[in-house]
Order: structure tokens, then C-alpha cells, then sequence
């Protein structure tokens, strides 16, 4: 072969991405345990998870922490939480990216006391602070304050950022959970550069940062995206999101710096793409969904995370985890990718692809622009029925059989797996004494604190909330006197009120459904003619802090659509909320959607909250990822029914909710 056909090789090969899991659980300790096993194994940076009432920015002993804690990423309530998690971890040499938003400026409190405790300087402290709040109100829930208020706070961490810790990315934009939330490849573009020019915006105004130094600010800026298993179409979004974010920051900013303007971006591929059915599908689809954002050099991730084979089961163990990143590893140093420069440079396909994309997500940001920018396209609830809608057109080709998901929806019949054959033993289990232990520690931490010292700390940071005034002094002198994480977080929501954003399902369109459809329909009101009922009526229920609604929200919608009354309040609700609601509502059916792990403790509390309240007949059905023994155990303490993500024809579900009604009436069939 002539070797001048060959593709010239790089002068010496590209490095390669920062490699991370995405990791925490149970405790401080443990996952500072965690930590240093995945480190040894290769690993390149440390990528933290927090548990739900962390990130809502509520303390292990709050009511809505109950059954949350330490299950889907590790509790940090004070400082002595945050020095636990990196013992004997050098924080300066470490690259660490936290999964926090709406507390983002207190863990980066904490954090940065902790590095300097042990000795480092700020200014080599590298890594990330997600904060990006928008997609929180618009996919995973985790939001505390409202649009403006939590857009100040970002814009303050940026500012200090600026000024005390240069390498550190203070913002962290995220498309992940907009494609997860139904986002196509256009609106996820859009969409997330919308809520990159809020944020910029925001610094720009805040009067806190020169007009000069808007260039070192765009710098900073960091996305973290999704990537899907149709990865040719995945590299073509990548390299619009560059092309797009080079042109914004370049005309709106006046960035004229290339190296400012480079677009740059993490990546965890899609884990809800993941199939509880034939798990073992899963390791291709992680591959595949790798190579989207690793082929092209010119739109190469500088930071990749890949879940693991059995997150549609639970807890992935360290094993697991393991081999995800050994996926990286082969790919980084056995293979030849890293010695060649861009692969798509010159071609027709990905250059169309690349347009079609570019020219789709600008009208998208031009037409959020134009309602007065994203935090009036949230407050409107635009975007949130825009996704809702997107969403549910996508599960209507999947369970029409358009879009093939193999071992779902097609070529179902598979032999007995040897990864699963020890049935929910194959996921890691968080020992439910975790919670009691960390109730009692944070308990502990108040009583041997100077209270005295807190409560003027608090008092301070109240004060300078009704300002102008950068929160991140105030912040970090409660971090050194002992407040905790429910207190930062209780005095902010006392000047700046909790936000409840638009559920979306008021402008989000009923996508259809299968065939069957319209039987299930007739069986829906010949059903409410039985009973002597005008409709039959669902309650939707959150209980506890898992935000991931998109599930509980295409439910809402199917249900509607087959002719149910449905009421949904939306996310972050008590067992006596929930309750209270049934009751008063009057509903025929209650159907609790619970992700996070604690369904064997909000489920429960509800069935008790019903029976105190002389509802004890109302039938219950939840879904959710809930292992096989959990579900046995939710059916005999009274669920009727549990549906889990191998359970993807919505319009089967509300047949089977129907069934239920019936049951619970005595209507035969």
C-alpha cells in the first residue's frame, strides 16, 4: 500500500482526556474509600455525586431527607464531611469535578477550605463546580431558589473564581439531562447555549468583573453533554456546539481570543439509554456512545465519564465501575485514535449534518432570546413543554417500533444472563443504617460546634443576601464556623423564597401512543360510567427529593390522553403531601414515581399516611428502578403494582392501572 494514501500522523500523539467515574455513596469515608481504589486503577480525575439532600440543600436529619440519604451519591453536611471525603487525597494535584448546582458555591466552600487546610494554594486548584441551575428546572429537580436568585449566586462563584482560584471552572452547562429529558439534537444546542448566554449575561451586569476580562470568564466556561447511541449524529452535534459557541461568544462578548473562545466540554454518555433488559446490550451501546464525543480531535471531550452496565439495575459495585474504565483506557492507549488528526475534516456528510444542526439550534436560541432570555422561557414553562412533548414523540416511536431498542422493543428472546443470574445481588446495596449514622454525626457536629459563631455567620450571610453584595465571603465564613448544608441553604430560602417550576404538562400536546390507544380509552370511561364518576382520576406522586420526573411526567400524559383526569403537583413532595392530596382530590388511583433508591422508605410512608386517613382501600402502584427483591417487598406491605424501565409501553401501563381500579372496585375484567 502507498503509505502516502495513509492520513498524516500527528507529530506526537494527542493526550488523552481527563478519565472519570462518576462515584459516591453511604458516607464521607467510604467513598474517600472509593476514591483511592479508583485512583489507583488509572483513573485521572475524581468525579463526586452527591446524595439528593445535599444537593437540595437540606441536612440528613430533615424530613425529606428520609430514606434519601447516601443513596444515589455520598452526604456532605459540614466542613468535617468534606475533610472525610478527601483524607489523604492532595487536593491541588487533583482534578475533581463536583455534581452540585444549587449549593454550588457552598461545597465550593467547603472544598476550597479544605484544600487550603491541607496546605495548598487556591490558584492550583483545578476542577469543576457544575452550577448550572437552569436544567434543573427543567429535567432533574435538584433547584432550591428561583431563576434570578440562583443565577446571582453562579454569577458570584464566577467572580471569585476569577479571583482566587484561575483554573477552577466555575459553571459547568449542561445539556446531559435536556436530551434525557426528551431533547432533540437542535433543541439540546439551543437550549443549553440559551442558558450559557444567561449566565454570561449575568457576570456581565453584575458590575463584579471588568468588561476587559470578559475573555478569562468565556474561558472558564465548561459544558457537560450527553452522548447518545446514534453516534455519527452525536460527533456532528459536538462540533456545532463549537462552531456556535466560537460565533456567541465572539459577537455577543467580544471575545477575540480563539483560545478563549475554544468550546470546551465533559461528557457522561446517556445513562438513561441504558435497558434493565438484556443488560449486557448496555456494554456496546457505553462504546458506542464513547466514540460520538472521542473520534473527532476537533470536537474531542477533555473529560469523559461512562456509567456503568447495570445503572438501569441499581448501584453499580466498584467492579463495575471498573470496567467502564477500562473501556476508556483501551480506547486511549491501545487503539490508534489519539495519533491522527481530526478523522471528519473535508467531509460532505458530517459538514451537512453539522449545518442542519448550527442552523436549527440558532433559531431555537434566537427564539428564547426574543421571550426575554431562558429564565422567562422557564418561568413560562416554554421550555419544560417543549421537552415534555419531545419526550413523548420519542416514546411513541420506541413502543410503535420506529426506533429500535434491541432486547426492548425487538429481538426480546435471549438466553439467561451469567451478569445478572445472582438477581439483585449484582448491584451494590446502601445499608439503610447509613441514614441513622449520619442523622446522629450531623447532630453531633451542631452540639460541638460554637454555636454562637454559626448563628452570627448565618445572620451575616441573611444580611448580605438583601444586597449586591458577592456571597462567598459570607459563605466561606460559615463554612469555617460550623454551619452545615440545611442551615446555608434555610438562610438563603429565607430571603430568597423556594422556587416550584412548571411541571409542563399544561402545553405539552398528547404524542398519540399505539394502536391500542383507543381501546384503552373506551375501557378508561366505560370504567367511569361503572363507578358513577364523571372521570377517573390519577394522582401522580414525588415523594421524597428525586427529581427525575420525565418518567412520572409522560405517565401524566398518557394517562390524560387515554381520558384520565390526572393530578400532578409536581416534584420534592412529603408522604403527608401526597396524602393530603389523594384525600382531597378524591382520586381513584395513586401511582408514586420514585428513582433515587428510597422507594422502601417513601413508599411505605404513604401506605401508612392513606390507612391513617381512612383511605386504606385507595390502591397504590409505583414505579421506578426497584430490583426484583424490592418489589416483591413493596407488594407485600400493599403496592398493587410495580413497573420498572423494562415496562416501556406507557399505553400497556395505563391498561394495567385501569385493571387495577377495577380490582380494587370489584368491576369484573
Amino acid at each position: 500500500m502507498d503509505e502516502k494514501a495513509l492520513p498524516d500522523r500527528l507529530p506526537e500523539r494527542d493526550r488523552p482526556w481527563v478519565m472519570r467515574t462518576y462515584a459516591g455513596h453511604s458516607s464521607a469515608a467510604a467513598t474517600n474509600a472509593l476514591f483511592r481504589r479508583n485512583l489507583a486503577k488509572g483513573q485521572t480525575g475524581l468525579s463526586v455525586a452527591f446524595d439528593l439532600p445535599t444537593q437540595t440543600g437540606y441536612d440528613p436529619d430533615h424530613e425529606l431527607a428520609a430514606g434519601e440519604v447516601g443513596r444515589v451519591g455520598v452526604p456532605v453536611a459540614h466542613l468535617g464531611d468534606m475533610r472525610a471525603l478527601f483524607d489523604g487525597i492532595p487536593i491541588a494535584d487533583t482534578n475533581t469535578s463536583m455534581t452540585i448546582n444549587a449549593p454550588a458555591m457552598w461545597l465550593l466552600g467547603l472544598y476550597g477550605t479544605v484544600a487550603t487546610e491541607q496546605g495548598a494554594e487556591l490558584s492550583r486548584c483545578a476542577g469543576t463546580t457544575q452550577n448550572d441551575i437552569i436544567k434543573e428546572y427543567l429535567s432533574r429537580g435538584t433547584y432550591i431558589f428561583p431563576p434570578a436568585a440562583s443565577l446571582r449566586l453562579t454569577a458570584d462563584v464566577i467572580a471569585y473564581t476569577l479571583r482566587e482560584m484561575p483554573k477552577w471552572n466555575p459553571v459547568n452547562i449542561c445539556s446531559y439531562h435536556l436530551q434525557e429529558a426528551g431533547a432533540t439534537p437542535v433543541q439540546e444546542v439551543g437550549f443549553a447555549l440559551a442558558t450559557a448566554v444567561a449566565v454570561l449575561d449575568a457576570v456581565r451586569d453584575c458590575g463584579q468583573v471588568p468588561v476587559e476580562r470578559m475573555g478569562d470568564v468565556v474561558a472558564r466556561v465548561s459544558f457537560f453533554v450527553n452522548a447518545g447511541v446514534r453516534f455519527v449524529e452525536e460527533i456532528a452535534k459536538m462540533r456545532a456546539f463549537g462552531a456556535l459557541w466560537d460565533e456567541i461568544t465572539r459577537e455577543r462578548y467580544g471575545v477575540e481570543n480563539p483560545k478563549h473562545r475554544r468550546f470546551r466540554y465533559g461528557v457522561q454518555v446517556n445513562s438513561l439509554g441504558l435497558t434493565e433488559a438484556q443488560p449486557e446490550n448496555n456494554i456496546q451501546r457505553i462504546v458506542l456512545e464513547m466514540l460520538g464525543v472521542t473520534l473527532s480531535r476537533d470536537a474531542r471531550a477533555r473529560a469523559v465519564q461512562l456509567p456503568a452496565w447495570n445503572e438501569a439495575l441499581g448501584l453499580p459495585r466498584p467492579w463495575d465501575q471498573q470496567w467502564s474504565l477500562r473501556m476508556q483506557q483501551v480506547l486511549a492507549y491501545e487503539s490508534d485514535l489519539l495519533e491522527y488528526p481530526d478523522l471528519f475534516a473535508g467531509s460532505h456528510v458530517m459538514t451537512a449534518l453539522v449545518d442542519d444542526i448550527v442552523t436549527g439550534a440558532r433559531a431555537e436560541l434566537e427564539k428564547v432570546l426574543e421571550m426575554g432570555g431562558v429564565v422567562a422561557a422557564v418561568e413560562t414553562g416554554y421550555l419544560k413543554s417543549a421537552l415534555v412533548a419531545s419526550l413523548a414523540d420519542r416514546r411513541r416511536r420506541m413502543e410503535a417500533g420506529t426506533d429500535v431498542v434491541v432486547g426492548v422493543n425487538r429481538f426480546t428472546e435471549t438466553e439467561p444472563s451469567p451478569l445478572t443470574a445472582a438477581g439483585a445481588e449484582a448491584v451494590e446495596r446502601v445499608d439503610p443504617a447509613v441514614e441513622a449514622s449520619a442523622v446522629a454525626a450531623v447532630r453531633r457536629w451542631r452540639a460541638g460546634r460554637d454555636g454562637a459563631a454559626a448563628r452570627a455567620a448565618l445572620a451575616r450571610l441573611r444580611a448580605d443576601a438583601t444586597t449586591t453584595t458577592n456571597l462567598m465571603d459570607a459563605t466561606l465564613e460559615c463554612v469555617r464556623a460550623g454551619v452545615t448544608t440545611g442551615e446555608w441553604a434555610g438562610a438563603l430560602r429565607q430571603v430568597f423564597g423556594e422556587y416550584r417550576a412548571p411541571t409542563g404538562l399544561a402545553g405539552a400536546a398528547g404524542a398519540g401512543g399505539d394502536a391500542t390507544l383507543g381501546a384503552v380509552r373506551e375501557r378508561v370511561a366505560a370504567t367511569a360510567r361503572e363507578l358513577g364518576s364523571g372521570r377517573l382520576r390519577l394522582l401522580v406522586g414525588k415523594p421524597g427529593l428525586d427529581g427525575h420526573s420525565n418518567g412520572a411526567e409522560q405517565i401524566a400524559v398518557r394517562a390524560r390522553d387515554a381520558g384520565f383526569e390526572v393530578v400532578y403537583q409536581g416534584i420534592r413532595l412529603t408522604a403527608g403531601q401526597i396524602v393530603a392530596a389523594a384525600v382531597e382530590e378524591d382520586v381513584d388511583l395513586v401511582g408514586l414515581s420514585v428513582l433515587s433508591g428510597s422507594h422502601l422508605a417513601a413508599v411505605p410512608a404513604v401506605l401508612d399516611g392513606l390507612r391513617a386517613a381512612g383511605r386504606g382501600d385507595l390502591r397504590v402502584v409505583v414505579g421506578g428502578i426497584i430490583p426484583a427483591r424490592d418489589a416483591d417487598a413493596l407488594r407485600a406491605a400493599g403496592v398493587a403494582r410495580v413497573f420498572t424501565p423494562k415496562d416501556f409501553a406507557l399505553t400497556g401501563i395505563i391498561d394495567e392501572l385501569v385493571s387495577v381500579i377495577r380490582e380494587a372496585n370489584g368491576l369484573a375484567g
